[in-house]
């Protein structure tokens, strides 16, 4: 009989007479139910996102693909240009470096051997000295302060000063035709710096810096270490460790220098009634 009392007393499930009465004091949904409803429109947000980004890339990878390939296209045709202008420009300088050979060839007359190998229009091998110049050991490679006064490099980087006294005094030694890492000397190239970078004739060079030199082997080592800008080049050996080693060498090639200048010196016409002045040329045609 409890029982039954008790049944018909609280026919109204307590958990559901809960749930109506929150209802019906604040109209809401369950907390919980909340959040897994809140977390369910949230992953469904996501997944449109995410469909929607793929269904934009799928559309535009095509496009994307045709710009990559026009732009490598249009990069190889620009490299296959340069190249192009780079051999035509090669096969104009060698023309006229042969067309300067051959007219100092024609001006040098009888001694036109002897000039063109003075002149360094053609190669030269024969006995000589090698001679090799190299920064010192673990050397910053982005170089140091300048020069102290007494001339002598502040680093252990080889300078276009230093190199510049290595040829004077190869040259001042004895020496009949100079290379620098197979660049050919004239009596107008030109040692220079750039920044870091030491130019021969505008071409940068970089270290270690071969010197071959054509002459007679023993003497010619002999003199330019004896000379002043040999012990030049010990000092730079000893105090800031710049490494350099001489041999003679029983044969060493040269090649021609890659451009030359021609100058041809014209007569002048003298003023008419006048004979010819100081500085007019009569006759002669030389070439330097």
């Amino acid at each position: 009989m409890s029982l039954l009392t008790n049944v018909m007393e609280h026919s109204l499930d307590d958990g559901y007479a809960e749930a109506s009465a929150r209802r019906a004091e604040g109209g809401g949904l369950p907390r919980t139910l909340r959040a897994k409803l809140g977390l369910a429109a949230g992953l469904v947000l996501a997944a449109a996102v995410v469909t929607l980004g793929a269904a934009e890339a799928q559309i535009s990878a095509p496009v994307l693909a045709k710009e990559r390939e026009e732009l490598i296209d249009r990069v190889q045709a620009q490299t296959q240009s340069a190249d192009a202008l780079e051999q035509d420009v090669e096969a104009l300088r060698k023309d006229v470096e042969e067309r300067q050979r051959k007219a100092l060839n024609t001006e040098g007359g009888d001694q036109s051997a002897t000039v063109s190998l003075l002149a360094g229009a053609t190669d030269v091998q024969g006995p000589g000295v090698k001679l090799v110049v190299d920064d010192a050991k673990d050397t910053d490679q982005g170089g140091g302060g300048p020069r102290e006064s007494s001339g002598f490099s502040d680093t252990g980087r080889v300078r276009d000063r230093d190199m510049q006294r290595v040829v004077n005094g190869l040259w001042e030694s004895g020496a009949e035709a100079i290379a620098i890492n197979g660049q050919r000397l004239t009596a107008l190239s030109a040692i220079r710096a750039a920044g870091d970078a030491i130019l021969v004739d505008n071409r940068p060079l970089v270290p270690p810096y071969t010197v071959l030199a054509v002459g007679d082997g023993s003497k010619l080592r002999s003199a330019f270490q004896e000379s002043a800008d040999g012990q030049y080049l010990q000092i730079l050996k000893e105090d800031f460790g710049i490494r350099t080693s001489i041999s003679d060498e029983e044969t060493v090639r040269l090649p021609a220098a890659p451009s030359l200048i021609v100058r041809t010196a014209e007569p002048k016409t003298a003023d008419v009634g006048q004979g010819p002045g100081p500085g007019t040329a009569e006759t002669e045609k030389g070439t330097s």
